[in-house]
C-alpha cells in the first residue's frame, strides 16, 4: 500500500512539473512578444497625440465646420460599445476586467436606449453573444496589429454612425501602464468633439497659414483621427494582454514549483512511514523468533 502511495505521488509531481514547463514557455514567449508590443504602443502614442493636438488647433480658428462625424443626435437611441479584448485566455484577469468595465458601463447608463457591441477578439464576442446584441466582430486579428486592421473596425463604426444605426460609440480597452498594470478605459469617439477655442493653450494660438483652408484639413483629418484612435486602443490592448499573460504565466511557475515541494515532502514522509513500518515488522519477527527458540 505504501508502494502505491509514493507512486501516485511520483505521479502527481510529474504531472505538475510538465505543467510547470508550459507555464515557463508561456512566459518566456509573453516576454518577447510583450517588449514588441510595448514599443508599438509607445511609438503610436505621440502620433496620436500629434494629431489630436492638430485637431485641437485646428478646431479653434475653425467656425460652422459641418460634417456627419461632428453631428451630436439630439434623442440616442442606440450606444455602441468597441471592446477590444484577446483571442486568447491564460492572461489572468485581463478579459473579464475589460468585460466588467463594458458592463458596468451599460448598466451605469439609465437612459433608455439599446446598447450594440462591436467585439474586436474573441473572448468579448463569446462572453456577450448571449447577453448583448453583436453588431460586429472582428476575431484573429493575430499578435501583429496593423493599421489596416484598425481602419476596417473604424470604417465600419463610421459608416454606421452616418447611417444612424447608433447615436453613441464608445472604445473600451486595456491601457498599458507596465506589465502589472493594466487600465480598463473608456473612451468616446463618437460623436467627435474637438477642443474648443477657449480649451487650445498659448502654443496653439500660433498664427499658421493653412493651404488648403483650416475646414478642409480638419474634415479630411477627421476620420484619420478615428482610425488613430482605434489603433492605438489595439495596440495598448495587445501589449495589456501580454504584460498580463507575462505575469500570470509567472505566478503559475511560482505556484506549480510551491506544489511539487508541497507533494515531494509529503511523498518522504509517507516513504519514510513505510520504512519504518517495515523495520518494525522486522525487529517484530526477529523477537519472536527469539522467543520461540528460547
Amino acid at each position: 500500500m505504501a508502494g502505491a502511495g509514493v507512486r501516485e505521488f511520483k505521479r502527481r509531481i510529474r504531472s505538475v512539473a510538465s505543467t510547470q514547463q508550459i507555464t515557463k514557455a508561456m512566459k518566456m514567449v509573453a516576454a518577447a512578444k510583450l517588449r514588441r508590443a510595448q514599443e508599438s504602443a509607445e511609438a503610436s502614442r505621440p502620433y496620436t497625440q500629434t494629431l489630436q493636438d492638430t485637431l485641437a488647433r485646428l478646431a479653434a480658428v475653425s467656425f460652422d465646420v459641418k460634417h456627419p462625424l461632428l453631428e451630436k443626435r439630439e434623442e440616442v437611441r442606440k450606444v455602441g460599445y468597441i471592446v477590444v479584448t484577446a483571442d486568447r485566455g491564460l492572461c489572468g484577469a485581463f478579459n473579464t476586467n475589460i468585460i466588467r468595465a463594458t458592463s458596468e458601463a451599460i448598466e451605469a447608463d439609465e437612459r433608455n436606449v439599446d446598447h450594440g457591441i462591436i467585439a474586436v477578439g474573441r473572448k468579448g464576442r463569446d462572453f456577450f453573444r448571449k447577453r448583448e446584441k453583436i453588431d460586429a466582430e472582428f476575431i484573429n486579428l493575430g499578435d501583429n496589429i496593423s493599421y489596416a486592421d484598425a481602419r476596417e473596425v473604424g470604417q465600419y463604426i463610421m459608416n454606421a454612425y452616418e447611417n444612424k444605426e447608433v447615436d453613441e460609440v464608445y472604445l473600451v480597452y486595456g491601457k498599458f501602464i507596465n506589465v502589472l498594470r493594466q487600465i480598463p478605459t473608456i473612451t468616446k469617439i463618437l460623436p467627435l468633439d474637438p477642443p474648443k477655442k477657449e480649451e487650445a493653450t498659448e502654443e496653439r494660438n500660433v498664427d499658421y497659414i493653412y493651404e488648403p483652408s483650416a475646414d478642409d484639413i480638419l474634415l479630411t483629418l477627421l476620420p484619420k483621427y478615428i482610425g488613430s484612435q482605434v489603433y492605438n486602443a489595439l495596440l495598448e490592448s495587445k501589449a495589456s494582454e501580454h504584460g498580463a499573460r507575462m505575469t500570470a504565466m509567472g505566478n503559475a511557475t511560482e505556484n506549480a514549483s510551491e506544489i511539487i515541494n508541497s507533494l515531494t515532502l509529503e511523498m518522504n514522509k509517507v516513504r519514510q512511514a513505510a520504512i519504518t513500518d517495515e523495520i518494525l515488522d522486522i525487529v517484530g519477527g526477529a523477537e519472536a523468533l527469539n522467543k520461540g527458540g528460547k
